[in-house]
């Protein structure tokens, strides 16, 4: 279960810290976890403010290709799809990409290309039969889920995943970072220090693939 950046070739993020820090409330944030047109188009006070395609996932999609060593055909769940921008990356390496999202808004607005191959459910309780993927993966999703729901999604990816799966979720390395985390996030229910996370994926009996998101104020 080895640490595994596959996000490296994305760009760094830009985040206004401060003017997160002073638009933060209680308001937002449960309007932020309704997850639906303000989230992911809406102000950027509530989550992404304009979630539109850019093709910076390609290359990502191009090195989860490689490192699992998928061959056109192979089949390929994305947990947290949002639009589906990843899955029609993958479509277009070949490989036989599905997702499933809580949001009913971003399978209503999603990519052309992924029309058909998107669900609509939560990762703790994935529709699909055993082994039904090679390769099941959860960027920047699990986080959103309690501790107890959490456990259940990555005993959900185990269930389903023949060859490998892969998850990133939020992190922090110091205090420093850890007050950073705490003033920017809207949505994430579970989150901690590398090796709480670690001790997370045990209890879970996790045994893929992992990396983290953290936020530098960079």
């Amino acid at each position: 279960m080895p640490e595994l950046d596959l996000l490296r070739s994305l760009p760094r993020a830009r985040r206004n810290i401060e003017a997160r820090q002073t638009a933060k409330t209680p308001e937002l944030v449960a309007l932020s976890r309704q997850y639906g047109r303000d989230y992911f188009d809406g102000s950027r006070d509530v989550g992404y403010g304009g979630y539109r395609y850019d093709g910076r996932w390609v290359p990502v999609a191009r090195d989860i290709v490689a490192h699992y060593g998928l061959k056109p055909g192979d089949r390929v769940l994305d947990v947290g799809c949002g639009k589906g921008f990843l899955v029609k990356d993958l479509l277009a390496q070949g490989i036989d990409a599905y997702g499933l999202d809580v949001s009913d808004y971003a399978l209503k607005v999603c990519e052309p290309e992924v029309v058909g191959r998107l669900h609509l459910g939560s990762a703790e309780r994935l529709p699909f039969p055993d082994h039904s993927f090679d390769v099941v993966l959860a960027i920047n999703t699990l986080h959103n889920l309690p501790r107890p729901e959490l456990r259940q999604a990555l005993g959900e990816m185990t269930r389903l995943a023949r060859k490998g799966s892969f998850l990133q979720v939020d992190s922090y390395r110091t205090p420093e970072e850890k007050a950073l985390f705490e003033s920017w996030v809207l949505t994430a229910y579970t989150y901690g220090y590398p090796d709480e996370w670690r001790a997370i994926f045990d209890e879970a009996g996790y045994l893929g693939d992992y990396y983290w998101t953290f936020i530098t104020g960079e």
